[in-house]
């Protein structure tokens, strides 16, 4: 069963690396306000789970910066998700906005969130 998990795992990376969605594109000004508002986001995530996948896609189609944190192989941050988080369940935005922090675990609501980010700039 490791295999086959291991395997389906990089059949989606590969799909991911061949049809890699092109980012948006946006006037300087505006990239510097989405870059600004997101540079203390952090996406808690396994390389090739499926929904971090759609994550990062997400991510990359909004043209977005946000730090990516492998919890699976960096221990550190598997504790960090698990201590501050509450649990180690990925993908999981960590979202700091005027020093407060949110733990977004769902990876339709962080797509969501993502996508409105444009209109909320």
């Amino acid at each position: 069963m490791k295999f086959v998990r291991w395997f389906l795992g990089r059949i989606i990376l590969l799909l991911n690396f061949i049809f890699t969605p092109r980012s948006k594109k946006r006037e300087a000004q505006a990239q510097q306000q989405l870059d600004a508002k997101t540079e203390n986001f952090k996406l808690y995530q396994f390389e090739a789970c499926p929904f971090c996948v759609k994550v990062r896609r997400a991510i990359k189609r909004e043209g977005l910066k946000v730090e990516t944190r492998d919890a699976k192989n960096n221990e550190a941050y598997r504790q960090e998700l698990a201590e501050q988080g509450g649990k180690v369940k990925v993908p999981c935005l960590r979202i700091e906005e005027q020093g407060k922090v949110t733990w977004m675990y769902e990876s339709s609501d962080i797509v969501a969130f993502l996508q409105g980010l444009d209109k909320a700039a």
